[in-house]
């Protein structure tokens, strides 16, 4: 489905301009019909709450599966229609609409291709839903060497020897998983990465949640699909503009698409929500016609503010420089990340102050970094006022303080057992101080972003207890554990 000359591209934006599941939605508003079914509120009219915050058109068109429709769990008609035009936008050889964000994505992904036993090859720095797609499985995850940034503290890519090497020495591996990019905009060689994989015989998947523009941007890392990748997760509600918790599973023809949706059917409500779903038809639309247009603007001020912001000293927004062709074989430069501590304060720190003080809600902040989410929604404005608040900020609370050194293997914990057999472990709980050596039963993450800093199954070290001390002492938002206060952790019973 790939685009190859001038007059197939034209062709292909006619048909891109159609929206068959948005005009079928609108056909069904306008005849006014009268409800038997559910959702209960029946258009709003039993809760004008609901109204006076969404409005009569949006709760008017919250409605449920019905022929004119389609339905999600087996489409025939207009999401068909709809998904086929994603397919197209993305070349992509299938696409599915996802009403469980892109963890659904993720999930299904690693559900296609691993099954109890098997393993998979990924970096550490992957998200949660990857871990939680392994507990459902059975598979075990097999953790990419991965080098950290010293200074800035994030996990770089992977390289191709490094993934190759590690796919000779696990031969029950059945797939490797790329993030494309980080949360950080570092990107791995994922043409080469795919290229290697696949000559061994393993499945590449791609989660690319915070790579929607990738598909529709010039001078951008190249994309999964175009890469060759077998499946690819898209959050269309990061930088692509849909609805919150709106996101696409793209495949290749490297895959059986009606085994793909069986999994997606296990995972999938079957009251799939038409506002997310409808969102999903108009942004692709969007992206389609306008993409390349929105995202050169994207990039331009994004690189703008990274200027900027290095302009007041103190802050390190970093960008290609760190492209060096291997652990950072790209750099996408959408990804407005900041390093701080050179102003004495650690990332969360200037997260909070930019919100509590200045009113600007930024992505997150962790130890040493923050990270604003430049799409295609902002505006110049917005950006100088973001720029004009770090400058003050350094002015007025900048300070000397004591860094917590990050070890380039603190990320990297060894995995006792699978993911699935640590969840459902008998489990005891320790005092954290004494949890060293033990096995961890439950997660320890900061979210955002979510990647785990432990996983159900990986051996609790010293130096991981400092760091998770450390994050809860800066103020870091710690999810996954029972004992909320993390004085205490979950580990299996010897």
């Amino acid at each position: 489905m790939f685009r190859h000359d001038e007059e197939r591209e034209i062709m292909d934006l006619k048909r891109q301009a159609s929206a068959p599941l948005y005009e079928a939605i609108e056909t069904f508003r306008k005849k006014r019909i009268v409800p038997f079914d559910v959702p209960g509120h029946k258009r709003g009219r039993g809760n004008p709450e609901l109204v006076d915050l969404l409005g009569e058109r949006c709760v008017g068109i919250d409605v449920n599966s019905m022929k004119p429709l389609d339905n999600l769990c087996h489409p025939v008609s207009v999401i068909k229609e709809a998904q086929e035009l994603t397919a197209e936008a993305f070349g992509a050889e299938h696409a599915f609409f996802m009403v469980g964000g892109t963890t659904q994505a993720v999930q299904n992904m690693v559900l296609s291709v691993c099954k109890a036993g098997d393993e998979i090859i990924v970096p550490r720095n992957v998200h949660k839903s990857v871990i939680n797609a392994l507990i459902l499985c059975g598979a075990t995850p097999v953790y990419l060497n991965t080098e950290i940034n010293a200074k800035l503290g994030i996990v770089l890519g992977v390289t191709v020897e490094q993934v190759e090497k590690t796919i000779q020495a696990h031969p029950k591996a059945v797939a490797v998983l790329v993030n494309n990019p980080t949360y950080y905009g570092i990107c791995s060689d994922i043409k080469d990465i795919c290229d290697v994989t696949h000559r061994y015989g393993l499945k590449v998947l791609a989660d690319e949640a915070h790579g929607t523009h990738l598909y529709f941007g010039d001078n951008l890392p190249m994309n999964a699909m175009k890469a060759g990748a077998d499946m690819a997760a898209i959050s269309m509600h990061k930088s692509g503009g849909s609805l919150t918790q709106s996101s696409i599973l793209l495949t290749s023809n490297g895959m059986n698409a009606e085994h793909v949706q069986s999994i997606i059917n296990i995972t999938q409500t079957t009251s799939a929500s038409y506002l997310l779903m409808t969102s999903l038809d108009l942004s692709r639309r969007n992206l389609a016609l306008r993409g390349r247009q929105s995202f050169a603007k994207v990039s331009e001020w994004a690189q703008y503010a990274r200027d900027e912001i290095n302009s007041i000293g103190g802050y390190y927004a970093y960008g290609k420089e760190l492209i060096n062709g291997s652990t950072v074989y790209d750099f996408d430069v959408t990804k407005l990340c900041v390093y701080t501590r050179d102003i004495g304060l650690d990332g969360i720190e200037v997260y909070d102050i930019l919100r509590d003080e200045y009113d600007i809600q930024i992505e997150f902040g962790d130890i040493g970094n923050i990270m604003a989410y430049i799409s295609i929604g902002d505006r110049i404005q917005d950006i100088e006022r973001l720029v004009g608040a770090l400058a003050e900020i350094s002015r007025l609370y900048s300070k000397e303080e004591k860094r917590f050194e990050v070890d380039s293997q603190m990320l990297l914990p060894h995995v006792a057992v699978s993911p699935q057999v640590a969840f459902y472990a008998d489990k005891i709980n320790v005092p954290i101080r004494d949890a060293a050596g033990c096995i961890s039963g439950e997660f320890v993450m900061a979210y955002p972003p979510g990647i785990p800093i432990l996983s159900p199954g990986e051996e609790i070290t010293d130096e991981i207890i400092d760091y998770i001390q450390y994050s809860v002492e800066k103020g870091c938002s710690m999810q996954g554990m029972e004992d909320p206060t993390l004085e205490t952790l979950n580990v299996l019973k010897i």
